[in-house]
């Protein structure tokens, strides 16, 4: 059941993601910015749904959220036998990536908690279950600690009073805490340098002005919403300094994938001479495809022609509503990562820092 927050902590150290003893504590993100909810899940269908529904959304933080649900599989199951207790869990991990397509954290997430419990040298299913739960407890924290360390790397690019838009939400909400572009600002911020952030709405769901504008104004950040439409307009009259996003997949060929409306923005990035950046922890990268393989998930058409569940377009036009788009690697001028900053040209430098690495 969900309970709400007796107030919102400083998004410096709130976590959006927890494991509290047998179950996952989330922040509801569909209920902001007007209702702060913490809501507990107890099964990896619940989990499935929640990241389906995007009560909790993020690359970083379905990633680990997505091992949770393995987790609470593992822990509700009631196999007498090892391989009883992996074929529970291996159901719990494909319904669980056939939620969303695009994000690679999810599939790196949950290919992680099923290779813990595969190479684990136990047959007992109750050390299989505390394992699974130690591991997924050791993700929630790295998470927190690789944001931190992006952040610190990133902070260099940021010079004291620059104005940097970002995209969407990578702020805290979309990682366990912290935030990766988000991060990279609040790092900043820490050092001491003001700050300040353009904020487009950004479809679907208007993640931009709902989310990552309350992130900012609970943390006294300086921020100003603008229409996506108007992306164009504030780096033609100089408003911008530099554009920091996050990622949901950076792809081997050096391609980002991110909330749609990213390409358009980096090439008007490029247009007006200003370094477009992209924060991405070590998860979000995938050197096993290429652009071209990656699915774009499709949202419902509801989220274009309605408003509060009122229809504001005309009936029967078709809709086409991406939730993510690429953004090709001569437009992007770095990729902040948790490992360092990978420079232009970033699809020939991801293979120095992640060709033929664990992931883990």
């Amino acid at each position: 059941m969900p309970r709400y927050a007796s107030a919102v902590e400083n998004f410096f150290t709130l976590r959006t993601v927890s494991w509290k003893g047998d179950r996952v504590v989330l922040i509801d993100q569909t209920k902001l910015p007007n209702r702060f909810v913490f809501t507990e899940i107890r099964s990896p269908e619940e989990m499935a749904s929640a990241i389906k529904k995007m009560v909790v959304r993020g690359a970083p933080a379905i990633g680990v959220a997505a091992a949770m649900g393995v987790a609470l599989a593992a822990l509700r199951s009631s196999a007498k036998s090892k391989q009883e207790l992996l074929n529970d869990m291996e159901k719990a991990a494909l319904l669980l990536k056939s939620t969303r397509p695009t994000a690679v954290n999810l599939f790196w997430g949950i290919d992680r908690i099923m290779k813990k419990v595969y190479s684990a040298k136990v047959e007992s299913t109750d050390e299989i279950k505390s394992i699974t739960v130690s591991e997924v407890k050791k993700m929630e924290e790295e998470d927190v600690k690789v944001n931190r360390r992006l952040g610190k790397i990133g902070n260099a690019l940021i010079n004291p009073g620059d104005t940097v838009l970002t995209q969407c939400n990578a702020g805290a909400l979309a990682t366990v805490s912290y935030g990766t572009a988000l991060g990279v600002i609040r790092a900043a911020v820490e050092e001491g340098k003001v700050v300040k952030v353009i904020v487009p709405e950004t479809r679907p769901q208007l993640q931009g002005s709902r989310l990552t504008a309350f992130e900012l104004r609970k943390d006294g950040i300086e921020c100003r919403i603008i229409p996506d439409t108007a992306v164009g307009y504030v780096m033609q009259n100089g408003y911008v300094d530099k554009v920091i996003v996050g990622a949901d997949r950076v792809t081997r060929d050096g391609f980002v994938f991110n909330k749609i409306g990213t390409y358009q923005i980096a090439v008007l990035a490029r247009k007006h001479g200003i370094p477009f950046y992209v924060a991405a922890p070590h998860s979000s990268v995938d050197m096993e495809h290429d652009n071209e393989q990656v699915i774009i998930e499709e949202r419902s058409p509801d989220e274009v022609v309605r408003i509060r569940g009122r229809r504001i377009a005309a009936s029967g036009v078709p809709v086409l509503n991406p939730a993510f788009d690429r953004t090709p690697p001569e437009l992007i001028d770095g990729i902040i990562t948790d490992v360092g900053l990978i420079e232009k040209p970033v699809e020939l430098n991801l293979r120095k820092y992640f060709g033929g690495k664990d992931r883990s």
